[in-house]
């Protein structure tokens, strides 16, 4: 069942940002005290505390676990504020309406019309020619690493050679 979270209401305040905001979108020609802005938060803050708190009564009364939409409109009909409820409904609607947005921009798979198959063998193709590039520069690498070893080889033959002629004349002279 639903319940109310903890008895600290020193903790649970609408951030005055927020606030503030609203207030220069409402009035915004208008100053308003710091009081008065306190005022308004402590409110807003009493208005909500109220209505999920009614809200909940209401979600444990139809033994649910989650406050709905409906319970919140049930809380308040039954406050009395009921004159609130359809601008609520055409929130709620917009809430939604922006929410399957989000969720149908995010799905970009759905926006490039092209079939789940077809992407899949796309994708299959592009590993494998990722892997076959990198085989290629595997073998690369390994060439050049070969040709590095024989070049280091043929220098220390010639640098033998040349030591070793170098050996034969000295012992010529003597």
């Amino acid at each position: 069942m639903a319940s109310a979270s903890g008895n600290n209401d020193d903790d649970l305040t609408i951030p005055r940002a927020a606030i503030n905001k609203i207030i220069k979108q409402i009035l915004p020609n208008v100053r308003v005290a710091n009081d008065a802005r306190e005022m308004v938060v402590n409110c807003c803050t009493e208005f909500i505390h109220l209505i999920s708190s009614e809200a909940n009564e209401i979600c444990n009364k139809s033994d649910k676990k989650t406050i709905s939409p409906e319970h919140i409109m049930q809380a308040l009909e039954s406050l009395g504020f009921g004159s609130y409820i359809t601008e609520v409904k055409e929130v709620l609607r917009e809430c939604k309406t922006v929410a399957l947005e989000r969720r149908k921009a995010s799905s970009r798979l759905e926006n490039l019309g092209i079939p789940e198959e077809e992407l899949l063998r796309q994708q299959q193709e592009l590993f494998a020619k990722a892997r076959q590039q990198q085989a290629e520069l595997a073998q690369q690498e390994w060439l050049q690493m070969q040709q590095a070893a024989q070049q280091a080889q043929l220098a220390a033959s010639t640098a033998n050679k040349a030591g070793s002629s170098q050996d034969e004349e000295e012992e010529e002279e003597t």
